[in-house]
């Protein structure tokens, strides 16, 4: 199996983990975690983790001219982008937090058209604007009578502000990847994390009781923490390291089938209408924006 491959397993493997992660965290917010509690197990999971793993990997001195982006893909990537999600996905539901990331390659374009002078086409154009109008829409006619969706446009709102800030990580990360060892930067990355989400989250983290937590709830928080901090980090690091960025970013398109097929198979989530119209246009934005850049990666 060549490099390629394996990168391209690498990539959809933490598509699958991100797509499930949907229902399972939402099933534990926030009646047992509330979500920045969830963050702060999260980072304090996956940092240890990544600082034991690094013990079996090379040992890299971080140049000083590396921390700077450094700290930059921790803000980005292991605080902004968690606690804008987590918080999203208590507020609304599992089918709308898949269909608002797959705004990323949208946003990695737009940031690339504005500090990389990128070529904005009229085709491209369109597709922003199909891209946000489902967006939008799901914003604005999105909101339903659901007990555990108290707040469905807001909650859309920081998955779009959760979907640019993990489009900047990738941006940030890509020229790292070749120069460091995938434990060495996820063990800073998340140690950082760590130190900045702390105050931010440990409000919520001493509100959980831990010693009456039901062992469904413990595995799907070992889930979250494992699989999908762990697991799709490491992953989506790994095949950063062949592939482009606009690469991984694509895969973010077969999250929402994804998530919407184990969702529905849970009982955990249902389509709309406006559901419907809403993935349509944004997979058809998406799909107008990186047509041309496919070929590329």
């Amino acid at each position: 199996m060549d490099k390629r491959t394996v990168a391209l397993l690498a990539a959809f493997g933490a598509s699958l983990i991100y797509a499930i992660n949907h229902t399972l965290a939402k099933g534990v917010m926030p009646t047992y975690i509330k979500p920045f509690g969830f963050i702060l197990l999260r980072v304090i999971g996956a940092a240890a983790l990544f600082w034991i793993a690094s013990i079996w990997a090379p040992k890299q001195k971080i140049d000083r001219s590396d921390w700077l982006r450094i700290f930059g893909c921790a803000i980005f990537g292991m605080v902004i982008n968690m606690l804008m999600f987590f918080k999203g996905l208590q507020l609304s539901t599992p089918i709308n937090s898949s269909v608002m990331i797959t705004i990323s390659p949208i946003l990695v374009f737009v940031l690339s058209a504005i500090f990389l002078s990128e070529k904005i086409t009229w085709l491209r154009t369109v597709g922003i604007l199909l891209g946000f109008s489902g967006a939008l829409g799901l914003i604005l006619f999105g909101a339903e009578t659901r007990q555990d969706a108290p707040n469905i446009p807001l909650g859309n709102i920081l998955f779009i502000i959760n979907a640019a800030s993990y489009a900047i990580y990738l941006v940030l990360v890509k020229p790292l990847t070749a120069k460091y060892h995938s434990f060495t930067l996820m063990k800073w990355f998340f140690l950082i994390g760590v130190i900045i989400n702390f105050p931010i989250t440990i409000s919520e983290f001493r509100e959980v009781q831990w010693t009456t937590l039901p062992y469904d709830v413990i595995w799907k928080m070992l889930f979250v923490v494992i699989g999908t901090t762990f697991f799709t980090y490491l992953l989506n690091v790994f095949a950063l390291k062949t592939l482009k960025a606009s690469t991984i970013g694509a895969f973010i398109y077969l999250q929402p089938l994804l998530a919407i097929s184990f969702a529905m198979a849970m009982g955990a989530d249902a389509l709309n209408l406006v559901k419907i119209i809403s993935a349509l246009l944004v997979f058809l934005g998406v799909y107008l924006v990186t047509k041309k850049s496919k070929k590329l990666a």
